[in-house]
């Protein structure tokens, strides 16, 4: 979580239709702030805590919000989880990305990615993990958003004035980010659409939509429904619609974007 030190700023833009779509009530959930869909189970989405959490990934019901697995990430140390990411390899099997990456005195020497296949059956659950460390060519940051697509990976830096969204290279070594463009302020999430046609980035009050990969073109901005320290966001599996979620809020919301926008979010050359 990053506390705020000054008033976000305001939202003019037309708000997204939304639906409730359950409420939490596992006291373990008390700061979400990262979220996946489910590419193994129908129905479920995995989220994750906060730095006040142990290592370890919930598994939610899509129609009770109950939970129904919990995910242990086998020898790691969770310092400021802030991002989860879903996708498959080149073989078609699972994974869950997790972002070690806040940072909120800016000033860790290096953060990390951490790769989970995703279990095949729910419950409690045990895992080893593949780690990659990387930093930022410039200076350490705060970063809230991880994506995912294959084994290309992004990440978005939270900052009060201009964040940055930067490509990851897996390596065995200590990686460098590269910047490839300048993103809003206060980002504090991001999901990739299933079809890869293009990706979304939120904000407290705000959700951006983007065409392709990133750093991508944007298309289209919405005011998002009112919560509280909002900082999750994930397509839905069939990638009609998105959910979000946040720190300070029981509820799981689903937003509909308008038709023109998913138009807009064409596929790229490769899938259409």
């Amino acid at each position: 979580m990053t506390a705020l030190s000054v008033a976000a700023p305001a939202s003019a833009q037309q708000e997204l239709p939304w639906t409730e779509v359950c409420r939490f009530d596992d006291r373990r959930l008390t700061e979400i702030s990262g979220m996946a869909a489910s590419l193994m189970h129908e129905n479920v989405v995995w989220v994750h805590n906060d730095s006040s959490d142990a290592a370890r990934l919930y598994a939610l019901d899509l129609q009770t919000c109950d939970t129904v697995s919990e995910l242990r990430l086998r020898g790691v140390q969770a310092r400021d989880f802030e991002g989860l990411a879903s996708t498959r390899n080149a073989r078609g099997r699972a994974a869950l990305w997790v972002g070690d990456i806040g940072d909120n005195r800016d000033s860790w020497p290096s953060v990390t990615l951490h790769r989970v296949w995703e279990p095949k059956t729910l419950g409690t659950r045990s895992r080893p993990v593949k780690s990659w460390d990387f930093t930022y060519p410039d200076r350490p940051h705060n970063a809230e958003t991880l994506m995912v697509s294959g084994r290309s990976v992004w990440v978005a830096t939270w900052q009060l004035a201009t964040g940055g969204v930067y490509s990851v290279p897996l390596r065995r070594t200590v990686a460098s980010a590269e910047r490839l463009d300048d993103v809003g302020p206060l980002t504090t999430d991001g999901s990739i659409h299933p079809d890869e046609r293009g990706y979304v980035l939120r904000d407290y009050l705000d959700v951006h939509f983007y065409v392709g990969l990133p750093p991508g073109r944007r298309v289209a901005t919405f005011a998002l429904p009112r919560q509280v320290q909002g900082e999750a966001i994930t397509w839905t599996s069939d990638g009609t619609g998105l959910l979000i979620a946040s720190e300070e809020d029981d509820r799981l919301l689903r937003v509909d974007p308008p038709w023109w926008v998913l138009a807009a979010m064409r596929p790229p050359d490769h899938l259409s």
